[in-house]
Formats: structure tokens, sequence, C-alpha cells
């Protein structure tokens, strides 16, 4: 289940940027074609779910909104394909989602997942433990 919806991108990009990127039956641009929107909200869980795996359990129970925003930007730029590299907000946005989603497959940042926590890293004692000692002062008194 993608964690944003089209509605999700129409909400953030406006309606008339997805049709521009979607529509490539009408010139002009009339109406959203889901189809190119969906492949690219799928990939952009795909992309989330490989990093969030490696510490959560997937599906999440509940997604925070912060990935909700990441999955639309990535969207966003899967859609604009080789232009995005010449848009700096939406390839800076890009950048933005996968350094943060590093930090989650990392354990530096936390999501609030319901009923699933990251594993403890750290935090465990050491124990040292010596062999007996070859010379003590007796020993030594002999000499």
């Amino acid at each position: 289940m993608p964690y944003a919806s089209q509605q999700d991108l129409i909400d953030r990009f406006g309606e008339q940027e997805l049709v521009q990127l979607t529509d490539k039956v009408n010139r002009p641009a009339s109406a959203i074609d889901p189809t190119p929107i969906q492949r690219a909200l799928t990939d952009a869980t795909a992309l989330i779910d490989s990093y969030v795996g490696k510490l959560y359990r997937l599906p999440l129970s509940t997604v925070p909104a912060i990935l909700v925003k990441y999955a639309c930007d990535i969207a966003r730029y899967y859609l604009h394909g080789k232009a995005a590299e010449k848009d700096d907000a939406i390839t800076r946005a890009f950048t933005e989602a996968q350094t943060w989603l590093e930090g989650v497959s990392k354990g530096l940042v936390t999501l609030e997942a319901e009923g699933v926590a990251a594993p403890q890293t750290g935090g465990g004692s050491v124990r040292a433990v010596a062999a007996n000692r070859v010379f003590t002062r007796d020993s030594l008194r002999h000499l």
C-alpha cells in the first residue's frame, strides 16, 4: 500500500502540474492520467520500504505524516523523470528524502510506528575477566 495518494500529490503540488506530467494524449493537457501517478507512488513506496524495512516490520501499522511528505517528494521526482535534474527544488526535495531515509535505516531517526520499536543500539556492558596472577608478593619473596 503506497504511503501517499494521488490526492496527496494534488494537495502538495497542484492539479495543473500533475496534468502536465501525466496527460501525454491530449494537447494541451487536460486531465490527470492515474497510471503514471500510481506507478510513481508505488516506486516511491518501494524505495521507502527498502530503508524503513531494515529496522521496522512492514507494512507499518500507522504511517507517520513525514513519510507521506517524502513519498510525495519522491513520486514527484520520478514523475518529472530526467527533467527533475534541471529543477533544483525537486532534486533537493528528493535528496532530502533520501538522506532522511538513510538516517532511518541507520537508526539515527526514529519513526513513531505503533507496536514496533527500533532495536536498541549500544548500551550493553563490558565485562572483563583476568586470568590468575602469575607473580604475587608471596611468590616473589622467595627470590
